[in-house]
């Protein structure tokens, strides 16, 4: 049965009562005066404590079984828990847990009971499994079914590491392991400790006057209540914490784990989460991350205001971007480069004269002139119309070349359109050249020169000509 403890309401350095009564296993170990003292708790943890009173966690060891023999050096343990949500915060890395104590060994932190816990390499003989609930600062929940042990044996029983269930039974809880920032956790657990009576009740029973010993790097003081208390005053380094469970006489109560001493570590350069709690340098808002485990949604909410903001600057951003229209206007000037076209346009007038290189044939006639045969000068006249037909094949090209141009429909100058008509003429003068040729060698006065046929010309030849 676990006793219920009265808890005196006195102030905080009242509650450690100076002693000067070293034991044997602490005889030979740094003695430090002075520096250890009581304080209150952390702040931040006073707010948050109140957050796990509704709490009365009941632990329950499932396996392995009291007084459970077995044959192998591994033993897999199965816990179960109810009225007290088991969690880690993946932040700061602390919620409320359990700790496992196999024997007298420093405990370990069980965060997931879904998780396997298997204990190996077990010494053969008797051991005993401690099991108790913690919040998150490693304080101990002192209710009724919060604490559980069993005790097996490993191949076979031995009378070492099974304490006594008759007699009241200390487990050593806090501190342990490394800390970063003081004050420093003091916290233990009573099994079957009697009720504090008064003085005049029951008087020749010392157990009912029990008291707690603790000593710090040999410095020890008293404890007559059944709470934690913070401390300060620790050296930078290793520091060693003993507790002992003594009568009203000031003697040990012999039984198992009654008396277990711990080595920590303190490194003010530490940053864990738990160093962090303690230093304040948490805000109340994220500490409670670490006391509800459904809590971790409203800091979420918190988080995303300052996304909103920067979306509006994006939005702004993006006005500049709509402002580039102008890129648009930048274009039209270049919908202006129409008039690129209209050098075009003169660039058809200097192929106009190409067609009045025409008058090249003229060379042609005196070469009829220069030969008095009058047959060579018919095979010569016959030959003509070749000649002519030269500017057949350029005057359709001037053609084609003035035919784009009523496409481009420039400005009303269409002034290369008579050019047609001026060939033509020149193309009437041509014939008239070459009738007047064709007189010069017709002589009346020679009767042999009037029985010769001279040909004529097609005048169908000109009219193509004036077709195309």
């Amino acid at each position: 049965m676990i006793g219920l403890l009265t808890i005196l309401l006195t102030a905080c350095g009242d509650r450690l009562t100076a002693t000067n009564l070293p034991t044997s296993e602490t005889s030979n170990l740094p003695v430090v005066q002075g520096r250890i003292s009581e304080v209150a708790p952390p702040a931040l943890i006073q707010e948050l404590r109140p957050s796990l009173e509704r709490y009365a966690p009941q632990v329950t060891i499932l396996s392995p079984l009291a007084e459970e023999v077995f044959d192998d050096t591994q033993v897999i343990v199965k816990l179960q828990v109810s009225d007290l949500p088991i969690f880690q915060d993946d932040t700061l890395k602390l919620g409320s847990h359990l700790s496992l104590i196999v024997d007298n060994e420093p405990a370990a932190a069980i965060y997931d009971l879904k998780q396997p816990i298997i204990l190996e390499n077990l010494a053969p003989g008797t051991h005993t499994l401690r099991v108790f609930a913690l919040r998150p600062w490693q304080e101990s929940f002192k209710n009724d079914g919060a604490f559980a042990e069993t005790t097996f044996h490993i191949l076979t029983k031995t009378g070492k590491n099974a304490p006594d269930h008759n007699l009241p039974l200390l487990t050593y809880s806090s501190p342990q392991g490394i800390y970063g920032a003081e004050p420093i956790l003091l916290d233990f657990y009573l099994s079957n400790a009697p009720l504090r009576l008064s003085n005049t009740a029951n008087g020749d029973n010392n157990l009912q006057d029990w008291r707690i010993r603790v000593t710090v790097n040999g410095e020890s003081f008293l404890l007559d209540t059944w709470e934690p208390i913070y401390l300060k005053g620790f050296a930078k380094g290793n520091n060693w914490v003993q507790l002992e469970f003594i009568d009203g006489q000031g003697n040990k109560v012999e039984n198992e784990f009654n008396t277990s001493v711990r080595v920590i570590s303190f490194d003010p350069s530490y940053q864990d989460g738990l160093s962090q709690l303690v230093r304040g340098d948490l805000s109340p808002t994220i500490a409670r991350s670490i006391v509800d485990p459904n809590y971790q949604t409203i800091p979420s909410l918190e988080e995303e205001t300052p996304f909103i903001e920067p979306e509006t600057s994006i939005v702004e951003e993006e006005n500049p971007v709509v402002e580039e229209t102008p890129v648009i206007e930048l274009e039209s000037p270049i919908v202006e480069e129409n008039p690129v076209i209209e050098p075009e346009s003169p660039v058809i007038e200097p192929e106009s004269p190409i067609v009045e290189e025409n008058p090249v044939i003229e060379p042609e006639s005196p070469i009829v002139e220069e030969k008095p045969v009058e047959t060579e000068t018919v095979e010569k006249l016959e030959e003509t119309p070749e000649a002519i037909e030269s500017p057949l094949t350029t005057i359709p090209e001037t053609k084609e070349i003035n035919e784009p141009a009523p496409g481009i429909q420039p400005p009303l100058e269409v002034e290369p359109i008579p050019e047609p008509q001026n060939n033509s003429e020149q193309k009437i003068t041509i014939f008239d050249r070459v009738q007047q040729t064709v007189n010069r060698f017709q002589s009346p006065s020679s009767p042999a020169e009037k029985d010769i046929e001279l040909p004529t010309l097609d005048p169908q030849l000109f009219s193509n000509v004036e077709r195309s």
